[in-house]
């Protein structure tokens, strides 16, 4: 007899590159405004604040498989949905309190991904000083490409990442222009959590976000790291 009330959704895992291994996804952390650009279309300021993180379910996964284009349904109660195309680091050893110059000995590889946002929503709740999760944490809001492992790649520190919508740019810069590096991402969040392997951690998203409508196909990538292919429906 089963212990459980009901069966147990099954583990939420993204494929690695290469290999036929599958690394199993525990948390989703988000970073907000890492980059200057990006921070200055939203109305903020881009000196370097301290970095602030928000979080996604694990189902809000979507895998992107290379060569396919997978679905993105458009989500209920909002009218202004935003893609944001993002470098994705997979944490392979937990730690807390990670130094700086330690925090790369934790990661087990890298991919692409894209915060989906209801940002009407997010600008509801922000505006009355509200948590996000009703912006940010919904079902398919975090579709993900293979993780392509470190030991493959190293660690890119310069990187062009680009999203097109329909064959047209819209966002378009290098993960060289994070305010906060990848070590310091992951330095700053280990002083709020214990990270674990199997965390995720989408790392900000460049300028050019804007709203998709139905229909629309988003095309995104990372150079080193292939590309993503998401209709809306």
């Amino acid at each position: 007899m089963s212990l459980y009330a009901f069966p147990p959704e099954p583990q939420v895992a993204v494929p690695v590159a290469g290999r036929d291994t599958l690394f199993p996804v525990r948390r989703l952390y988000c970073v907000g405004r890492n980059y200057a650009a990006h921070a200055r279309e939203m109305g903020f300021d881009p000196e370097r604040e301290p970095p602030f993180f928000f979080c996604k379910p694990d189902n809000s996964i979507v895998v992107a498989p290379p060569g396919q284009t997978v679905e993105f349904p458009y989500p209920p109660q909002s009218g202004n949905v935003h893609h944001e195309i993002e470098l994705v680091v997979a944490i392979g050893r937990g730690g807390r309190d990670i130094p700086v110059g330690q925090a790369l000995d934790h990661v087990f590889g890298y991919a692409v991904g894209l915060d989906m946002t209801r940002r009407d929503l997010q600008f509801k709740m922000r505006d009355k000083g509200r948590p996000w999760e009703l912006g940010k944490a919904f079902d398919h809001s975090a579709p993900i490409g293979l993780i392509h492992a470190a030991e493959d790649i190293g660690h890119p520190a310069s990187a062009a990442v680009w999203l097109q919508i329909d064959g047209a740019d819209r966002q378009r810069s290098d993960i060289d222009a994070l305010i906060w590096s990848v070590p310091e991402v992951i330095a700053n969040l280990s002083t709020y959590f214990a990270l674990q392997p199997g965390d995720l951690v989408y790392t900000g998203t460049p300028e050019g976000v804007g709203p998709v409508e139905r229909g629309q196909v988003m095309r995104g990538g990372i150079d080193g790291l292939g590309e993503i292919r998401v209709r809306v429906v």
